[in-house]
């Protein structure tokens, strides 16, 4: 009797009557051959033993045996598709997600220049590993390359890596039609991790999809079989009982847990379960109470917490077939569905009448009543008549408010003296802004996250508003946020616009050893799951206790400031005005906390066709959204139309990595660095949404392309001439200076010349947004101080300088209609600095900032001038300077005199001011500091100054005479540390005050301190 296996069949071969498997029959015959393919895993291995049989059915003991060797390579499945995944690092927007998507076309790139790149995917518990397989786009535009790769696996409880395969070099060649690498590993492991050394094709390590294969470790395995609810069909005022069974599917018991109840993927209540044993389960309920009219789907979460390992994390969540339906309750509710305001946008004392929108959406009657709206310090009672069911009435209010410069918040009250038994008497009021003649139009609505329904921790500064140690609400706007820290924590807000993106100004922490970490939040909409927000505090978090900014530091220490930085995305749908949209923190979302701020949303318009008389940069070879440099591609482009040869450029929407700023070729080499500007360019975009060029690489690392360590290797440098319209420019910048003279970029620079206009522009993540001006001595032949330059549109974001400097003789220029936000110096300024060819010329004159909204500069003032004539300050909304003036005159920084008149006009000036230079130095919201020159001139009229965080108006001292100013038409409220005005003791000059009404200030309403020969007079 002989038994045989032929591993190129899988087939079993016997002579012999019968054969037995691990002790179980499997064949019998009495054919003196017999073959039979055997059903086991291949991954097992498997003994066959074959038994004779006598004719009285006797078996005899085993007389021939062979063992089948497992093959692990065969089974087992892809074990990291759509688990958490980070790096050590990423550029610009190639996130750590993009490598398990299962889309080849997405992919992560680590930190250029960041070696070693480490991308780790966690299973979420420990697997037996077979292989490891490592994609990149096959299409043959990425072209071939190796990459030093080593796989390293952590197990369950151990507290490091250990190496499950040495780093040996990898080719990856579309020429062979897969781009694919796969790698045999063995082991055990929850998390398994790629280190990437070197990459031949690109400065990082890149990986478009990464996957384990492998099955998992024993383990516990929870799972929700079962959702249901009672009673079957609740109105508003019935409590509603949620149920769910939860079975253990695995092969170990699992330990007593909580089980989550959600509505809409909101977390309703959480319920205990017990343990349970391997294959049992048991059914869990929990009251939650009434619930509004509506339709609720409801689901419930098992081990959200994932402190149980499981051998699948993926089968936690399960959401009923179907939803609960509330349905109304008898009786009236009346809400206040929308306040509109005539003139829509009035001008400071203009009266202004009201519409209240009015809706009965009970199912009886509501009775006559009163509707009460309160705008500023008005409150205007109207009387309300009965309205029906379902009726919505158009109720003009009765009485009208005088505009006020800067507006106010107007809050309309449904059953305003309780008349009306309503079902739901918790959706009556309704709150709106109203601006007056302030700030710039922009296309988005902002929502402060504290305003909002959230579950989470409000931070909110002291009283002082203490900048510089970590202090995450002084940062904030309003001076406070909200921080997520535990699975299930949210911010939601109530959108008052429809929107097709979303922008959130948040804080995530910093990697151990500084540099930015990547994470994510979920977004939901009405409680239906949106898609991931990728964040990163790649951007944010410098460390020190100086408040020179070349000596901040990115090594974490105590001391961190700068915490803030701005995700941004386009949604998959449009969403409609009323819409809940809500921020959470969910299991797969693994940074430690979420500070949530703002949150921006706008509808936005599809991308902009192709002007006929434009040429796109796609037609000089540039490639959209591959990760590749389409530098040279654009420079052709701008310079064929430069030379005539084409009309205008054109950047069509995508994604368009630039390393290297886009110039004009100097033939002279005048200078160690190339800085000859453009000239009569038209640049158009499809939007700033659609149209936007990145860096990746940091202007400090980008050895031989930067335009100048100042300058750095993206944006545009501009001559002459030059219009740009509807792009964005994202820039790699992450230092404001270091001690070698490098700086974080500049994302438009030059000397700008006459008849340049740029509108649209979206930048972020540079030093300085756009810096105007070049020294007279840099390349003396084309001195060109800007005049006439015109920006308007812009949307100037996360810098680590200035967001726009009017230097070197700009005159006859203006900012308009423009948004700053986390500024790391002046959002606006003009310097009439003295680098220039004539100092009694080119002096910085006649400049504007109109009608434009600064939002928390994180270091210096929100509006500047120093020095020069006839600039005017105007019509502007300056909220939350951290450490330094809302609006401020100075002679620091050595400029040209002051002269003629400079004017500050119907600005409103709130949370600003603060202590800064090691916290010796208290600055007011509006300052002027003649620091070693007269400041003469100043005309301050049509002002609000609120909730200062030290003086409302302070003149500070100095060696130079402030004289003559004329304060006239200005309201201070609530200087919280300081005076209404405040003469400092080594002040010079005078002002009169004219209609200047001061109030709640802590330590007076005008305060001149001893020793100051600075007078006041009543006008």
């Amino acid at each position: 009797m002989r038994l045989s296996w032929d591993a190129a069949t899988d087939n079993v071969g016997v002579t012999g009557y019968e054969v037995y498997v691990d002790g179980q029959l499997k064949a019998s015959t009495a054919a003196t051959v017999r073959t039979f393919t055997d059903s086991q895993p291949a991954s097992a291995t498997v003994t066959y033993t074959v038994r004779a049989k006598d004719a009285a059915g006797n078996l005899s003991d085993p007389s021939a045996a062979v063992t089948r060797p497992g093959d692990p390579g065969t089974p087992g499945s892809n074990l990291a598709g759509g688990k958490p995944i980070e790096a050590s690092g990423q550029a610009w927007t190639f996130a750590p997600a993009n490598a398990n998507d299962n889309n080849t076309a997405t992919y992560w790139e680590g930190n250029a220049g960041a070696y070693p790149n480490t991308l780790t995917v966690k299973l979420g518990s420990d697997a037996d590993l077979q292989r490891v397989v490592v994609k990149l786009n096959p299409d043959a535009a990425w072209g071939a390359r190796t990459q030093n790769i080593q796989v390293l696996g952590k197990a369950d409880g151990a507290t490091g890596f250990t190496s499950l395969k040495a780093a040996a070099d990898y080719r990856f060649d579309p020429a062979s039609g897969a781009n694919t690498v796969t790698i045999p590993v063995t082991g055990r492991a929850s998390d398994v991790q790629l280190r990437i050394t070197a990459n031949s094709g690109a400065p990082a390590g890149q990986v478009a999809e990464y996957q384990v294969i492998g099955t998992p470790a024993p383990n516990p395995d929870l799972t929700v079989t079962d959702v249901s609810w009672a009673p079957q069909t609740p109105n508003e005022t019935t409590a509603i009982t949620l149920r769910a069974t939860v079975k253990n599917v695995g092969n170990l018991p699992s330990p007593a847990d909580t089980v989550d109840f959600l509505l809409g993927g909101a977390l309703a209540d959480s319920v205990a379960l017990p343990a349970l044993a391997a294959g049992e389960s048991v059914t869990v309920s929990k009251s939650i109470g009434t619930r509004p009219q509506g339709s609720y789907l409801p689901s419930a979460r098992v081990d959200a917490d994932n402190s149980v390992r499981e051998r699948n994390e993926d089968n936690n969540l399960l959401a009923a077939a179907g939803p609960i339906t509330v349905t109304q309750a008898p009786g009236p509710d009346l809400e206040v569905l929308d306040v509109t305001p005539n003139p829509a946008s009035p001008a400071a004392g203009a009266p202004t009448s009201f519409t209240v929108q009015l809706r009965n959406r009970g199912i009886d009657p509501a009775p006559a009543g009163v509707t009460r709206l309160t705008v500023g310090t008005a409150t205007l009672n109207t009387a309300t008549p009965a309205v029906a069911a379902g009726q919505t009435v158009s109720l003009p209010v009765t009485g009208t408010w005088t505009a006020v410069a800067g507006g106010a918040t107007i809050t309309g009250t449904a059953d305003a003296t309780g008349t009306a038994a309503e079902t739901n008497e918790n959706n009556n009021v309704l709150a709106r802004p109203i601006v007056v003649g302030r700030g710039a139009a922009a296309p988005y609505a902002s929502y402060e996250a504290e305003d909002g329904a959230y579950q989470g921790e409000l931070l909110q500064a002291d009283a002082e508003r203490t900048f510089g140690h970590t202090n995450f609400a002084s940062e904030s706007s309003g001076r406070k946020s909200v921080r997520l820290t535990s699975t299930g924590q949210y911010v939601e807000i109530t959108s008052t616009v429809p929107t097709n993106s979303i922008v959130v100004r948040n804080s995530v922490p910093d990697a151990p050893g500084g540099g930015g970490a990547d994470t994510t939040l979920s977004l939901y909409a009405n409680g239906v799951f949106v898609q991931k927000l990728q964040l990163s505090s790649k951007h944010s978090w410098l460390y020190g206790t100086t408040d020179q900014p070349e000596g901040l530091t990115q090594t974490p220490q105590a001391d961190g400031r700068r915490l803030f930085d701005e995700a941004h995305a386009l949604l998959p749908q449009s969403y409609p005005a009323g819409t809940k949209l809500r921020l959470q923190k969910d299991g797969g979302d693994g940074a430690a906390f979420y500070a949530i701020d703002l949150i921006d949303l706008e509808q936005v318009a599809p991308p902009t066709a192709k002007p006929a008389e434009c040429t796109s940069i796609a037609d000089f070879g540039a490639v959209p959204n591959d990760g590749l440099d389409d530098t040279a591609a654009i420079q052709a482009a701008v310079t064929a139309d430069q030379n005539g040869t084409i009309a205008c450029v054109w950047i069509p929407a995508g994604q368009w990595r630039q390393e290297k700023k886009i110039l004009t070729d100097d033939p002279l080499n005048r200078g160690a660095y190339n800085q000859v500007g453009i000239r009569d360019v038209t640049i158009r975009g499809a939007g700033m949404w659609h149209s936007q060029l990145y860096s990746l690489i940091e202007p400090q690392n980008a050895t031989g392309s930067i335009n100048h360590p100042h300058e750095g290797n993206f944006g545009f440098d501009i001559d002459d001439n030059t219009q740009i319209s509807d792009i964005a420019i994202f820039g790699s910048g992450r230092i404001r200076g270091a001690s070698d003279g490098s700086e974080g970029g500049v994302a438009l620079n030059g000397r700008f010349g006459r008849n340049t206009k740029i509108s649209n522009v979206w930048i972020e993540h540079s030093n300085v947004g756009v810096w105007v001006g070049r020294d007279y001595d840099n390349i003396p032949d084309l001195w060109g101080p800007a005049d006439g330059l015109q920006f308007s549109g812009m949307r100037i974001r996360d810098t680590y300088a200035d967001g726009i400097n009017f230097s070197n003789g700009t005159r006859n220029s203006k900012v308009f209609n423009s948004t700053f936000r986390t500024t790391g110096d002046d959002a606006m300024a003009v310097w009439a600095n003295k680098y220039v060819k004539n100092t009694s010329v080119d002096i910085g004159h006649d400049n504007s900032f109109t009608n434009n909204t600064v939002q928390l500069p994180w270091r210096a003032t929100g509006i500047a001038v120093y020095g020069g004539y006839g600039n005017k300050i105007e019509n502007n909304l300056v909220y939350d300077t951290a450490n330094y003036p809302g609006i401020m005159l100075a002679t620091d920084h050595d400029p040209l005199p002051f002269s003629g008149q400079t004017l500050i006009a119907n600005n409103a000036i709130v949370r600003s001011g603060g202590a800064f230079w090691n916290e010796d130095q208290e600055f007011g919201a509006l300052t002027l500091f003649a620091a070693n020159q007269d400041i003469p001139g100043v005309v301050i009229r049509d002002t609000e100054i609120l909730d200062s965080t030290y003086d409302g108006i302070q003149f500070k001292t100095g060696g130079g005479t402030i004289p003559d100013v004329k304060v006239t038409n200005v309201r201070i409220d609530r200087s919280n540390n300081g005076a209404g005005i405040l003469a400092m003791s080594g002040a010079r000059g005078s002002a009169s005050l004219t209609n200047v009404t001061v109030t709640n200030s802590a330590k007076g309403d005008v305060v001149r301190q001893p020793g100051t020969s600075f007078t006041f007079t009543n006008g």
